[in-house]
């Protein structure tokens, strides 16, 4: 049973088709509650990356904290005390169990749902509910939007896509139940307009966003009145502190609107192609940004990103790879096409760097706000070449509000099922499970010893 938050405050910037979400400010606080006010809320979410890794440029040589960081997860050192590498999970209802060809499928299908897909490329699709929606379910209403689900491949949503899956085990993480996905949102602007749209005129928000765009105004134009008069209630350091927040938004807008090939949508719920930005980085970058807003208003405490698609052949340009990813995958040991995938590896790793770094910057309570998230990055894969779904290239980024042994290499045994950490993560907060999918108990190891 979820707990309301109990601490009064105001949450928006009101104007016309608009609200803008607010980090908590102390100022709007009764005196009783700012001392609760430190204690921020714990946020989720699950980054996933396609295809497997080069496991021998992922895996530490050594366990604990005094491992040497390997090659893919160099961009991460700036960040090495505040995430966990763990290896030895499995995802075994991604294996084939009968079924035949289809591992990308069934690796996004059973990824956060510890369930085998069943196989087929008709309407009867069924798996199982994911973790990030068992934590909807339960604390989901504490905050404005239950869930945030965003992807930079929208890709089809009926068809077969893999040796007779259905597209949508493919192009899908999140399941709401075992027969019904939560479609990723793909579309920068969509995705920022579902969190600065007014929830009360469902269906407007992208027509809104066309018209603002159209008379050259931003989403903050339409506040304005509304946080002139709030900033006479602030101390300095909230008004320092709205204004650092409010710069953000407009500079996330802007950063949207100067994507040229991105198109005004012409209806609500408009997808737009990768293709359609001027870099892969540029969409990449909108969605971590929108993500960290949404946790840093507090307006979802649940996310799940789908950096590609499972099976994603994209080719990396930008770092000089002209090869599809997924053709790199299947490598055969060859050499030369394995340092190409941990280049892949790596780019991706970068890019999830900058994430955190976008979260170490927003202060929060005594910390940051990557004090209080827990993010599980990482495949449904390791070696691709094989289809492999055990040891599992799997890291734990944040200090999750507190108790988490982060800084080390975790190594557990083989053949852990990744629901077993799932329903550790659950639980740290505030989420019970009895079972999650496959899961044959909890992974508390991820704690510090108390």
């Amino acid at each position: 049973m979820s707990i309301a938050n109990p601490i009064p405050r105001r949450t928006f910037l009101r104007g016309l088709g608009t609200m803008v979400a607010l980090p908590v400010l102390n100022s709007l606080l009764p005196a009783g509650a700012r001392a609760a006010a430190t204690t921020a809320p714990k946020r989720v979410a699950w980054v996933y990356v396609p295809n497997g890794a080069n496991m021998a440029d992922w895996t530490p040589a050594a366990t604990g904290t005094g491992y040497e960081l390997p090659a893919i997860l160099e961009p991460l050192a700036a960040h090495r005390n505040k995430f966990t590498v763990v290896t030895g999970l499995a995802n075994r209802m991604g294996d084939e169990l009968g079924d035949g060809g289809g591992a990308h499928a069934r690796a996004s299908a059973s990824f956060l749902t510890g369930v085998h897909p069943r196989k087929t490329a008709g309407a009867d699709i069924k798996t199982g509910i994911s973790c990030d929606q068992i934590a909807a379910n339960q604390i989901g209403d504490q905050t404005r939007l239950p869930s945030l689900e965003l992807s930079c491949d929208g890709g089809q949503r009926a068809g077969s896509c893999d040796s007779g899956y259905s597209c949508i085990y493919q192009f899908n993480i999140s399941w709401k139940s075992e027969t019904q996905p939560m479609l990723p949102e793909v579309n920068p602007r969509a995705a920022f307009e579902r969190l600065f749209g007014n929830p009360d005129q469902v269906g407007a928000t992208l027509e809104a966003s066309a018209r603002r765009a159209l008379n050259r105004k931003s989403l903050l134009d339409y506040v304005l009145d509304d946080a002139h008069r709030l900033e006479k209630r602030l101390d300095a350091t909230d008004r320092r502190k709205l204004d650092e927040y409010l710069s953000s938004v407009r500079d996330l807008e802007r950063r949207i609107a100067r994507a040229a090939e991105f198109p005004l949508p012409a209806v609500p719920g408009g997808v737009a192609a990768p293709e359609m930005f001027e870099t892969y980085e540029q969409h990449m970058q909108l969605m971590y940004e929108v993500m960290a807003l949404a946790f840093q208003t507090d307006s979802t405490r649940i996310a799940t990103f789908i950096v590609a698609h499972d099976g994603s052949n994209r080719p990396y340009p930008t770092i000089g790879i002209r090869d599809g990813h997924h053709d790199l995958s299947h490598h055969r040991n060859d050499e030369a096409k394995k340092k190409l995938l941990a280049r892949i590896n790596r780019y991706h790793a970068a890019q999830f760097a900058r994430f955190l770094d976008r979260l170490q910057t927003i202060p929060e309570g005594d910390g940051t706000l990557l004090d209080n998230c827990l993010i599980q990055y990482g495949s449904a894969l390791s070696n691709g070449n094989e289809h492999s779904p055990e040891n599992l290239p799997i890291l734990l980024a944040g200090g999750g509000g507190g108790g988490l042994a982060t800084g080390r290499h975790l190594k557990v045994d083989d053949k852990t099922p990744m629901t077993n950490l799932y329903r550790s993560m659950l639980g740290h907060v505030g989420v019970h499970t009895e079972k999650i999918g496959d899961s044959t108990g909890k992974l508390d190891a991820i704690f510090r010893a108390s």
